[in-house]
C-alpha cells in the first residue's frame, strides 16, 4: 500500500527521466516503462487526479489525503516517447514543468550534463571523482565543515547517495557557476564530447510542447535557465527568469497569458522573494521537490510536496 504515515496528505508524485530499448539509455535516476506502470499501480490509479482537477481541488481546498498527481521536471524528450503513450492510454493528464532555455538555440545544459555523467564514466562516482581533480582542494575542507547539512539533506531526499549530495554542495555552494561549466568544458574535451550532437535526442522541442498542450496536459514554469540555486538571484533577475519562460510559453503555445497556472521550483530552490515573483504573475500552485511539511492541515500554495519516483520504487521492493 503506498500510502502511510508519512505521505498521508495530498502531493505530486515527481519524475524526470526514463530509459527503453531504443535510444534513450538507462541511466542514474531513469526509469523504464514497466517500472512508470508498476508505480502508478502501487499509488492506485484512483488517487491519481488529472492535473485540471488537482489544481481546481487545491483552490477550492477540497482535495483529500489520498489525492496525488503526477508531474515531469526539466523537459526531457524520454518523458515524451516513454511517458505520454502510458498517460494516454490510461487517460491520466499531468503536469509537465519545463525550462524555456531549452527551445532556443542555447539550452541550458542541465540534461547535458546528467547525460554526460551517466554515459562518459564507468560510473557516477568515477565522475565525481575526475570533477573533483579540477576543484581547488580546500572543497575537501568545505565538505567537513558542512557534514550535518550533508545528513539532513540524505534524510530530505532519500533517493540522492551521498556522493550525489556532496556534489551537489559543492556545484552549487562552493564554486561559482562560471567555475562549473568551465571545468565540465574541460571534461568534456577530454572525453571528445560534443553536446550539440546529443540536443535532438535529450530535449523536447516546440512540436513536442504544442503536443503534450493539445493533449489537455498542463504545462507549468521551471525558469528559463534552470539555475540549481534561483533563491540566490534578486528579485529582478528571478522576475527576468520566470516572465521569460512564461512569455516563451505564449509565443510557442499561442495561448491566453493566464494560462500558466502552475510551477515548480527548480532544484526545489525558492525563497520569499520567489513568492513575490510568482504572486505577481498570477501563478496560483507551486511545488517543492521534497516531502517535508511543517503543517499537513495547511500547506502553502508554493510549497505543496512532491514524492519522488526513486522513493516509490524503494517502496515497492520493500513491500
Amino acid at each position: 500500500m503506498y500510502f502511510n504515515k508519512s505521505n498521508s496528505f495530498y502531493h505530486g508524485i515527481m519524475f524526470h527521466n526514463f530509459h527503453d530499448s531504443k535510444k534513450h539509455k538507462c541511466g542514474q535516476g531513469s526509469i523504464s516503462k514497466k517500472q512508470f506502470l508498476e508505480i502508478i499501480n502501487f499509488i492506485g490509479k484512483k488517487n491519481i487526479l488529472n492535473a485540471d482537477d488537482f489544481l481546481d481541488k487545491f483552490r477550492n481546498k477540497t482535495l483529500k489525503k489520498n489525492q496525488v498527481c503526477l508531474t515531469f521536471d526539466d523537459g526531457s524528450l524520454s518523458q515524451f516517447d516513454v511517458a505520454i503513450p502510458i498517460l494516454k492510454k490510461l487517460n491520466i493528464k499531468a503536469f509537465f514543468f519545463l525550462y524555456s532555455s531549452m527551445f532556443t538555440s542555447k539550452p541550458d545544459f542541465l540534461e547535458i550534463y546528467r547525460y554526460f555523467r551517466i554515459n562518459f564514466f564507468k560510473n557516477v562516482d568515477e565522475f565525481y571523482n575526475k570533477f573533483y581533480e579540477y576543484v581547488d582542494f580546500k572543497y575537501i575542507n568545505f565538505l567537513n565543515k558542512n557534514k550535518k547539512i550533508i545528513i539532513n539533506k540524505k534524510k530530505t531526499y532519500p533517493h540522492y547517495s551521498i556522493s550525489d549530495i556532496k556534489f551537489r554542495l559543492v556545484r552549487d555552494k562552493f564554486i561559482t557557476r562560471i567555475q562549473y561549466k568551465n571545468i565540465m568544458f574541460k571534461l568534456f574535451k577530454e572525453k571528445k564530447f560534443v553536446p550539440k550532437k546529443y540536443f535532438d535526442n535529450l530535449f523536447m522541442n516546440k512540436e513536442h510542447l504544442i503536443k503534450i498542450f493539445r493533449a489537455g496536459h498542463q504545462i507549468g514554469l521551471h525558469s528559463h535557465s534552470h539555475p540549481t540555486v534561483i533563491k540566490e538571484l534578486s528579485y529582478k533577475n528571478q522576475f527576468k527568469e520566470y516572465k521569460k519562460n512564461s512569455s516563451m510559453f505564449l509565443k510557442i503555445l499561442n495561448c491566453s497569458k493566464d494560462t500558466f497556472k502552475t510551477m515548480a521550483h527548480p532544484c526545489g530552490s525558492f525563497n520569499a522573494d520567489t513568492k513575490k515573483v510568482l504572486n505577481k504573475l498570477n501563478v496560483n500552485i507551486g511545488f517543492i521537490a521534497k516531502m517535508y511539511l511543517k503543517n499537513k492541515s495547511n500547506i502553502p500554495k508554493y510549497e505543496i510536496p512532491r514524492q519522488d519516483h526513486a522513493d516509490i520504487m524503494d517502496m515497492i521492493k520493500n513491500k
